[in-house]
């Protein structure tokens, strides 16, 4: 029977599908080369440090665009698989479509929310790349992940670190929070907890042992990225994602009218990041690793 803290994260977790299903989709494929390029580092240094090994079954939480998936695909090999779930529909039938014009055979997308739904599996290893911060009942999510995964099999994760560790983001959060409240009351559906859930180290091994899990290790990574090939596409980026861009997209039309006082302040608070490449600015993230409890 489920309780009414269960019934509560269901229904936040329908508001955050229709969040990243919706305009939260739109936005990251207007971005999606920055996101990909600049966030899939990380993903590729959690990768490097926890490689997957040819022939295993693996989960990749929170697919989006596949683009994890399919290195993932590649690192198994034949003989192994890679298995892609996102709560968004869209997400996985850009990732199906492809996946399957590059020719890639080992891999597979599938609609799931992870805090819910019968992940398939067992699996040897789950792994996500910013895929694990958005959960209503992160605890009950993970839970689930660990009973998909074999006895002692491995999940990595990729979680933003604080605020002020990622300083683009945070600067333009608190430039917009000057100018721009978050309503009490608006039509648009949330993304969820927000990128930042996960950021307190206690706080997220906490969750994990919660959920069940072992051997719980964080390691800091910080890697540059590139948030914009001018300032205008940062501000634009900073403005449609993001915190930030949450605050703006709650509030949608009744901000309309400040959106030049926020671009101006966001031109000057940003150029700092501006180098002959482009805006670069430090993205500073956990790698965390834990295990299922091996078999008895």
């Amino acid at each position: 029977m489920s309780g009414p803290a269960q019934l509560d994260d269901q229904l936040a977790n329908a508001e955050a599908t229709e969040a990243w299903d919706g305009p939260l989709y739109d936005r990251f494929v207007r971005f999606r080369e920055i996101i990909t390029t600049g966030l899939g580092a990380h993903g590729e240094a959690a990768l490097a440090l926890f490689p997957p090994q040819p022939g295993q079954r693996v989960l990749d939480i929170g697919c989006g665009f596949g683009d994890t998936t399919q290195p993932i695909a590649a690192l198994v090999g034949p003989e192994g698989l890679a298995v892609g779930v996102d709560v968004s529909p869209r997400f996985i039938e850009t990732a199906t479509r492809e996946t399957r014009e590059l020719g890639v055979a080992n891999a597979r997308f599938e609609v799931r929310d992870v805090e819910v739904d019968d992940l398939g599996g067992p699996y040897d290893l789950a792994f996500s790349r910013f895929g694990t911060m958005f959960f209503a009942g992160p605890v009950r999510a993970l839970r689930n992940v660990r009973e998909a995964l074999v006895p002692g099999g491995q999940l990595v994760m990729v979680v933003w670190r604080r605020r002020i560790d990622n300083d683009w983001m945070y600067r333009a959060q608190t430039i917009v929070e000057e100018i721009v409240t978050k309503p009490e009351d608006y039509d648009e559906p949330t993304c969820g907890p927000g990128p930042f859930s996960m950021a307190d180290a206690d706080t997220t091994s906490e969750i994990l042992m919660h959920a069940g899990f072992e051997d719980i290790s964080l390691r800091r990574c910080d890697i540059p990225i590139s948030i914009g090939k001018d300032v205008e596409e940062a501000m634009d980026l900073v403005m449609e994602l993001g915190p930030a861009g949450e605050i703006l997209r709650l509030q949608g039309d009744r901000a309309a009218h400040m959106h030049e006082q926020v671009r101006q302040a966001l031109r000057d608070g940003l150029s700092q990041f501006n180098g002959p490449l482009g805006l670069s600015a430090l993205a500073s993230t956990w790698i965390i690793s834990a295990r299922a409890p091996a078999a008895p």
